[in-house]
């Protein structure tokens, strides 16, 4: 596939600037050309003479705000699924793209595969932890008055502008996808802006989501090219997201529209990672062995162009010699250099020829800096496997070999500062763990840092003495060393980010990044207010107890009848010193408190004997269940149970029972209720509360037909 001039797909179209005046080698032309990473041939030219991109931003404002307003969080995360597994159906498109990048079957796997993966995570956990609502409740209720009829909480809605997302071209699909899709479930659209070098590779994903049809309009835009102006056009409620260097990431922060303007930003940079062999971790260690294998992945996967790959490798001053030499075998034993679509390859080029150069001069730099390389060179066009299978130089394949550089002087500045983007690491002795701890904080801020040890001691005092300095930190042992994802491997669940040089920003973390994209506000008003605003029953709004209301118990009613306020308030029931025995012996709890009158009145918290909490939670089941077969389909869990006033022989308890929050889920034909359980005693004492979890059927089962 060869484009002549790569698309961008903006205000609801692909488009395409004037072709005119942009011939290949034209010195008047504003295009770029793209070329493959290993053979040098023209994939692309990429340009964006006369694109109207504040227009493209006012559609996402307009068109993509209103498309995303009309779902739900969970409508959003179904469409999530649907996109991951259209772009699951097409995906070999994307791996024979990816090869063009230098990247290897292995690579493709975790930029394409992952970032798939990424939307498969974000549609289950915003199915799973989101309401199936607009609205997302943040903590707990907080009492504003004594009569409870002033209330306070912290909600969150989405950012009415646009995310601005700018990326690498080391991941063009993961690394797009990882922040498109909290974003999306947020329900803020996207505008989408890849590196050149590999953003052919992002406009094909974007091409198989916009023909799969599931895109709401205007929530997905790809700007193929420069975007000189953008931040111009930028205002309160938009967003960017950037993934680069921290110097570029510096000057956009700068701007105007970030300083004054409320544009927010967030960064993820440079990053000068560690990995820390323990002192307990030597030669013929399970530990050993999985930190070289490691290190070595680390320098290889992507050629080592991942912003988490580890660049400085401390280790013990006794094991240096040893891991160098177990480096080097790995090194001869696994990794071939060459174009990843002949057999056997394992390591692709760099994506381009100004990488190729950028990674060498940064390399004579360690060097000049003090650094030894112990293994590799720096060739610039090194011998390796060609398409055909053959072996060559490649003068237009940007190759580079893994090298390893050796530091004697660990207060080296250039050691902790020096970035070379490739398959390249620097290994440095230390002494002591407190010094282990130092030269991972030179670093200035890390997005991962990653332990080798066996010693539960060594972990915590690395991990206590340098999380402040890491966004993620692996412990890496024999326990773990064969399900562990890997030192330079981010996942959807967990934060990824880094403090200062890394650029102080978070992405992923689960729900986290959704609510990146949102803004949270308190919120004070009556309970009825509250209640109308969160879709969440709050004591004190309008109830519906159905025996007053004369209408079905609760329990009768589907998902579609149920509404939020229908309550049941039931009968008193006795406490009898017989029950709470009874209770004791049949399930074997028989703890002081409910058994012995003269330990139970020396307890501070009790008048004498005492009903067992849960029985007084399963006599709360019977006084407000509706035991015939209905829409209610099973209980699935109790929550934030919290006993309060212990209940003695003698007194009485009831129970009030309200639908708190109502949660149809979307692929099922059933949904969720939460209600709120409030257990009193006679004196109107607040016994116990808690929160009931039940599956619903959305509508009620047609009654069987009889025969007679």
């Amino acid at each position: 596939m060869r484009y002549e001039i790569l698309p961008s797909y903006v205000n609801g179209g692909w488009w395409t600037p004037d072709a005119a005046g942009m011939t290949a080698g034209d010195a008047s032309s504003s295009a770029t050309e793209v070329r493959d990473a290993s053979t040098g041939e023209v994939v692309a030219r990429v340009s964006t003479e006369g694109l109207d991109l504040a227009a493209a931003l006012e559609y996402a404002r307009t068109v993509g705000q209103r498309s995303l307003g009309e779902l739900t969080f969970h409508q959003r995360a179904v469409l999530l699924k649907q996109m991951a597994l259209a772009l699951t159906e097409r995906k070999q498109e994307l791996y024979e793209l990816s090869s063009r990048t230098g990247a290897t079957k292995q690579d493709s796997w975790v930029d394409i595969d992952g970032g798939i993966g990424v939307l498969f995570t974000y549609s289950s956990k915003g199915r799973r932890e989101l309401p199936n609502s607009q609205v997302y409740v943040d903590g707990g209720v907080e009492q504003l008055s004594k009569d409870g009829s002033f209330l306070g909480r912290h909600i969150f809605t989405r950012l009415p502008g646009v995310a601005v997302q700018i990326n690498a071209f080391n991941f063009p699909v993961w690394g797009s996808l990882e922040k498109f899709a909290p974003a999306f479930l947020a329900g803020v659209p996207s505008l989408v802006k890849p590196a050149t070098p590999t953003g052919y590779l992002a406009e094909a994903f974007v091409r198989i989501l916009v023909e799969s049809g599931l895109l709401p309009d205007g929530s997905l835009q790809l700007v193929s090219g420069s975007v000189p102006d953008l931040f111009d056009h930028l205002r309160l409620g938009d967003l960017v997201a950037f993934t680069g260097s921290a110097s570029t990431a510096e000057r956009l922060r700068a701007n105007d529209s970030v300083q004054t303007g409320g544009v927010r930003f967030t960064s993820e940079t440079d990053s000068i990672n560690a990995s820390v062999l323990g002192p307990d971790a030597v030669a013929g260690t399970p530990e050993f062995d999985a930190y070289v294998k490691q290190l070595v992945a680390e320098m290889t996967t992507k050629a080592g162009q991942k912003c988490t790959a580890i660049r400085r490798a401390v280790v013990p001053a006794a094991s240096v010699d040893g891991v160098i030499e177990a480096v080097r075998a790995r090194i001869a034993e696994r990794v071939v250099v060459g174009d990843p679509r002949a057999e056997g390859v394992t390591m692709g080029p760099l994506a381009s020829l100004e990488q190729r150069d950028e990674v060498l001069r940064q390399v004579r730099r360690l060097a000049d800096a003090g650094g030894e390389v112990v293994i590799g060179s720096t060739d610039e066009a090194p011998t390796v496997t060609l398409a055909d299978g053959s072996t060559g130089t490649a003068v237009d394949g940007a190759f580079v070999a893994p090298v390893l550089l050796r530091f004697a002087d660990a207060a080296s500045d250039a050691l902790h500062e020096v970035e070379a983007f490739g398959p390249v690491s620097s290994i440095v002795g230390y002494d002591t763990v407190d010094e282990a701890v130092r030269l991972v904080a030179r670093g200035g801020g890390s997005l991962v840092t990653s332990v080798a040890t066996h010693d539960p001691g060594v972990a915590v005092a690395l991990a206590t003495g340098i999380a402040a300095y890491n966004g993620r930190l692996l412990l890496l042992d024999r326990d773990d060393a064969r399900t562990s994802t890997g030192h330079g491997s981010p996942l959807p669940n967990l934060v990824h980010g880094g403090p200062g040089r890394a650029g102080g920003g978070e992405e992923l973390g689960g729900i986290r990044a959704v609510l990146h994209h949102m803004q949270r506000t308190a919120v004070q008003g009556s309970p009825e207010m509250l209640t109308a605003l969160t879709g969440v029953w709050h004591a004190g709004a309008a109830a519906t107890p159905y025996a007053e209301a004369g209408e079905a118990h609760p329990f009768r009613k589907s998902l579609a009848e149920l509404r939020i306020g229908d309550q049941v308030v039931s009968g008193s029931r006795t406490v009898t010193l017989d029950d709470i025995e009874t209770f004791a012996h049949f399930t074997g709890d028989t703890f002081y408190a409910h058994m012995d009158e003269a330990a139970a009145s020396a307890n501070p918290f009790f008048p004498g004997r005492v009903a067992h909490g849960y029985l007084l939670v399963s006599w709360a089941a019977g006084l407000f269940v509706d035991a015939a077969p209905g829409p209610v389909l099973a209980n699935s869990g109790l929550e934030n149970l919290r006993f309060v006033t212990p209940v003695s022989p003698g007194d009485a308890i009831r129970v009030e029972l309200t639908a708190k929050q109502i949660t149809p889920r979307e692929t099922d034909e059933y949904g969720e209720v939460r209600w709120d359980a409030v257990l009193k005693n006679q004196h109107d004492e607040l016994v116990a509360q808690y929160d009931v979890l039940t599956l619903v059927a959305k509508e009620l089962a047609p009654v069987p037909a009889t025969i007679g």
